[in-house]
């Protein structure tokens, strides 16, 4: 039978697609007419290329999909087939079409090989955490807690982070620590824990990019660094390779948000005339998730001992002439637990998820 989150009408807009790519887990959409004849094939490359352009969220993928997307017809599938298409190409998905071009079903590596074949290559990009943030947002729970250890579903949130890693065969974890450093340490020593940590520890608040200085000598090449209170659902190697083709010096990870305004916006001219009013727009952009795969030569921009965030040193970064890159992914993928009010609808979003 076929999965309908692998279907969409040319007419549909990327966010309805990126809510589909997220909920099939396969990167990639069958393009069909009304009979579900095939069109072409949407891959979240064509939405990434789509919305660091000119579209946005609300813009049709009609003019954005690869009209020349790969399929096989009913009648040709064997085994032996689907196995030498997938191995000769790197393909997401296959569509499996009748002779009149009706899609009938959709296959993908997992269904051809053991599923856990591909991912037999581990990542050495290690990923640095900065966890030595006093977590003023959630007081007062961080007046006892450090923030990394705040429990979501009866597990810190520093595990769920490093899990979402090592499913993706990433176990090299740096901690930058500060704020109720020993609690942390306690803590993976009572636990046993089966990740491989190493601590860095301020001596004074260095900021969310200055602590990164103390690690010059450790990080090679490319590495992740993620703020402990982000849970993001991200293709590593994806974003690796975007990294590296496009040559950034540092690659933002962006959710892309679309957010209503609940009134009408009055639009007016020079002398303070109604022009016109508009009814609830809508805004559509990409918010930093504070995600970012950096590569070690930023290192050399960061000062010595002194307190330096992140957007310092992307501004200094770019007046430097160094690319700097944005990987935009679905705004469902992120959560930011860093606050109340999202810490309460992630536990919420989690459970409906385990459920």
């Amino acid at each position: 039978m076929l999965d309908k989150n692998f279907i969409i009408l040319k007419n549909q807009t990327i966010i309805q697609a990126m809510k589909l790519i997220n909920t099939n887990l396969h990167k990639c959409l069958i393009v069909v007419d009304g009979s579900k004849k095939m069109l072409g094939t949407l891959s979240d490359g064509d939405i990434r290329t789509a919305l660091l352009k000119d579209f946005n969220l609300d813009s049709k993928i009609n003019s954005i999909f690869n009209k020349k997307g790969k399929f096989i017809y009913k009648k040709d599938v064997t085994k032996e087939k689907l196995k030498k298409i997938f191995l000769k190409q790197n393909y997401d998905i296959l569509p499996i079409l009748n002779n009149k071009k009706i899609v009938e079903d959709v296959t993908y590596w997992s269904k051809i090989f053991n599923p856990n074949i591909k991912d037999i290559n581990k990542l050495e990009t290690p990923v640095v955490i900065m966890a030595g943030g006093e977590g003023s947002r959630m007081k007062p729970f961080t007046h006892i807690l450090p923030k990394p250890l705040i429990p979501i579903n009866e597990k810190p949130i520093i595990e769920h982070i490093m899990e979402k890693f090592i499913v993706q065969g990433i176990t090299n974890f740096l901690y930058t620590i500060n704020h109720k450093a020993e609690i942390m340490k306690a803590y993976f020593r009572e636990t046993k824990s089966r990740f491989k940590i190493k601590y860095i520890q301020e001596k004074k608040p260095l900021g969310t990019a200055g602590s990164l200085k103390l690690l010059k000598k450790t990080l090679k090449k490319n590495f992740f660094v993620i703020n402990c209170d982000t849970l993001a659902n991200i293709d590593c190697k994806d974003i690796i390779k975007f990294h590296e083709k496009k040559k950034n010096l540092i690659t933002i990870i962006a959710s892309a948000k679309q957010h209503i305004i609940p009134y009408g916006i009055c639009n007016i001219n020079k002398k303070g005339e109604l022009k016109k009013i508009t009814e609830k727009p809508k805004i559509n952009f990409l918010a930093s998730s504070g995600i970012y795969l950096v590569n070690q030569r930023a290192l050399k921009l960061i000062p010595n001992n002194k307190k330096f965030d992140f957007p310092q040193l992307i501004s200094l970064a770019k007046k430097r002439g160094y690319k700097i890159g944005v990987f935009p992914i679905d705004d469902s993928s992120w959560f930011d637990v860093g606050q109340w009010e999202e810490y309460r609808k992630t536990i919420d979003k989690m459970k409906i998820n385990e459920n």
